[in-house]
């Protein structure tokens, strides 16, 4: 580039400038500013022309302050100079001393180098040296290793010979000279060691034996009961050096006391046939509270106090049978008396006071708290099976009762009469005392399956009345076509209704005071409904009898004599001779209905009939005949309640 060129790039300096021009455009402002300020206070201060003759000064003091400036700027420059300076110097230091260090550093890994060398020379004297000191240590334990083998058959004979604080204390230094030879052997197992696993497993073994038999030990022999907890107390505080996992036999041992109780207690559970579960419940009602009195008198003496022995057995005792029990459910269905059993046993003989609430027990052998025998489930399902076996077996005994009176229905003799000459079956009285017993037995167990059995009792019941109604239907309708011809048909009907008077006299028997009121109107109205049955069947046999007569009313022979009724009164008299077995009030119905219905069949025949009166004569004797006829059978229903035997029930109300 030659000279005119670079003279032009060069920025041209303004007359009257010092400095070279801006080289931005915020340099050119600021000047600009500067520059503006100045001429702004010199105008200010040489506004007047007396100010003129100060310009000399002006200028001497902008001078002086500019000198100022200038050697301050040079100080500063100074100083800055000399701190550069100072820190070269000073690295120029440090490369010297890394360079020293860079050398040490290399000499010290040479050292290191053949020291390394020098020591794998030595390793075969180090190695040699090892030996030395572990046959130094094994000819130090020589006669003690020696023993060893006689001292573990030793500790063996101790521990079939059941001695276990010797034996543990036998072991105890068995290990410790297996740990003082660990050491110095650096972690080397000897063979002649290898014993000690095993022995000290069979003693723990010994441990739990005698911890599994405690409440026996404790009665026959509670030093070895005592030896073997304290065996298992002291092995918990045990320390050792070598590599082995902790015995735990005091867990083991605790272990063993609950085993051993499930064992003797539960190892089997009753077999399936009648009265087995009864047996085996009552043998652990008498079991379980001496199990937990031998605890709290015996067994509980020879253990720690932080065993909580009672306790222990307590909940021991109660879990083992609850899952007893949960297994037993798991089987086929019980049957009614096994389940009878069993619901009764868990809820009220378990924590009663022959078991587990007896006052001679302490509270640490309280389980109430706990979990109940039988879960809400349990008994549901167990009630349920209970009210279905009993009800199959009351439907089966009901069944054989109403088969047993059926057929003595058709007997040669009359019914049989009790002392005051009603007629009389002891069915009434089997058929309530059956409900009432399973009423009875019910309540022994809960207020839900007391109710559940009474449903059932009444539901029963109506369904018997029904199959009562519908035997005496067949029996009638046998007996009506031929089929079977009954002796004494009308004598069992009126037996039948003394039945239904009893049952209605005694039903009162099922409903107790807890009963709901109207809860037997079901089987009231079925017994009303019998009744009606039974009159209406009976009248249809007096209805029977009567109506050849009927048949011949009106006639000229009735409208000429009174024979034709006497007939009629005479047969109905005859007929309700054996209406004196009847009892009351069931006899006061009978007697209504019956003069009812011999009056309604009375004037059916008359209206049905077809009698033309020839003049006034012949109807003025058929009236007087219709109130001769009315007179008679007044008199013949009022001859009935005038009887002897129509005597016994006061208070007959006879419809006229």
């Amino acid at each position: 580039m030659d000279s005119a060129a670079k003279d032009k790039m060069q920025p041209t300096i303004p007359p009257g400038s010092s400095c070279p021009g801006p080289e931005w455009p915020e340099q050119e402002r600021a000047e600009q500013l500067a520059r503006g300020a100045a001429l702004k206070w010199a105008s200010g201060i040489f506004y007047r022309p007396e100010q003129l003759a100060r310009l000399g000064q002006y200028r001497s003091r902008e001078v002086q302050r500019t000198c100022s400036l200038e050697a301050r700027i040079k100080s500063v420059v100074q100083s800055y100079l000399e701190g550069v300076k100072t820190g070269v110097r000073q690295l120029a230091w440090a490369l010297e001393a890394m360079q020293g260090a860079r050398e040490a550093l290399s000499q010290a890994h040479g050292l290191l180098r053949g020291m390394a060398e020098a020591a794998q020379t030595l390793e075969p004297v180090r190695e040699q040296v090892v030996q030395h000191k572990q046959l130094w240590a094994l000819s130090q334990l020589l006669p003690r290793l020696r023993a060893v083998p006689a001292a573990v058959a030793h500790t063996q004979t101790l521990i079939d010979a059941q001695r276990l604080l010797e034996a543990y204390v036998s072991l105890r230094e068995l290990e410790q000279l297996q740990e003082e030879t660990w050491a110095p052997l650096g972690g080397l197992e000897l063979p002649v060691f290898e014993g000690l696993g095993p022995l000290a497993e069979a003693l723990g073994q010994a441990v739990e034996a005698a911890a599994g038999a405690a409440g026996r030990l404790a009665r026959e022999d509670p030093a070895l009961l005592v030896a073997a907890v304290r065996v298992a107390e002291v092995d918990a505080g045990r320390t050792t050096s070598l590599e082995q996992a902790p015995r735990d036999w005091r867990q083991r041992c605790l272990r063993a006391l609950q085993e051993g109780l499930e064992r003797i207690h539960f190892g089997t559970l009753p077999q399936p046939g009648p009265g087995a579960l009864a047996e085996w419940l009552e043998a652990l009602r008498v079991a379980l509270p001496a199990e937990l009195a031998t605890a709290e008198a015996l067994v509980a003496p020879c253990c720690p106090p932080h065993y909580k022995v009672v306790q222990l057995w307590a909940h021991t005792l109660h879990s083992s049978l609850r899952r007893c029990l949960q297994q037993l459910l798991e089987r086929p269905e019980l049957g009614a008396a096994d389940t009878f059993t069993l619901l009764q046993w868990a809820l009220h003989v378990y924590l009663g006071p022959e078991m587990m609430g007896s006052l001679e027990l302490g509270p640490e052998a309280d389980v109430s708290h706990l979990e109940p025998l039988l879960t809400l489930e349990n008994v549901e399902q167990l009630e349920a099976t209970f009210v279905a076996k009993v009800q199959a077996s009351v439907t089966q005994w009901l069944q054989k009762v109403l088969d047993g009176e059926a057929a003595e229905w058709g007997r040669e003799q009359e019914p049989d009469t009790d002392p005051s000459g009603f007629y009389h079956s002891p069915m009434p009285a089997i058929v309530l005392q059956i409900l009432e017993e399973n009423i009875r037995v019910a309540s022994m167990v809960s207020e839900s399956l007391q109710q559940r059995v009474h449903d059932m009792a009444l539901s029963e019941l109506s369904a018997f009345l029904r199959s009562f109604s519908d035997a005496l239907i067949r029996f009638s309708r046998d007996h009506l076509r031929g089929e079977a011809m009954v002796p004494h048909y009308v004598p069992y009907l009126l037996a039948t209704l003394n039945h239904q008077s009893a049952l209605s006299s005694s039903l009162s028997v099922l409903q107790p005071d807890w009963v709901a009121p109207g809860a037997l109107a079901p089987v009231e109205a079925a017994l009303d409904e019998l009744q009606r049955r039974i009159c209406r069947l009976v009248l249809e046999a007096l209805l029977l009898e009567l109506q050849p007569l009927f048949a011949a009313l009106p006639s000229r022979q009735w409208l000429s004599s009174p024979e034709l009724l006497e007939g009629v009164c005479e047969r109905t008299a005859r007929f309700c001779q054996d209406f004196r077995h009847v009892r009351n009030p069931a006899v006061q119905l009978l007697l209504a209905e019956a003069e009812r219905t011999v009056v309604l069949q009375y004037l059916r025949a008359l209206m049905q009939g077809r009698l033309v009166c020839r003049g006034a004569d012949e109807r003025t004797q058929a009236a007087e005949r219709l109130r001769q006829d009315a007179a008679q059978l007044r008199e013949l229903f009022l001859g009935l309640v005038r009887t002897r035997w129509a005597r016994r029930w006061a208070g007959v109300s006879v419809v006229g």
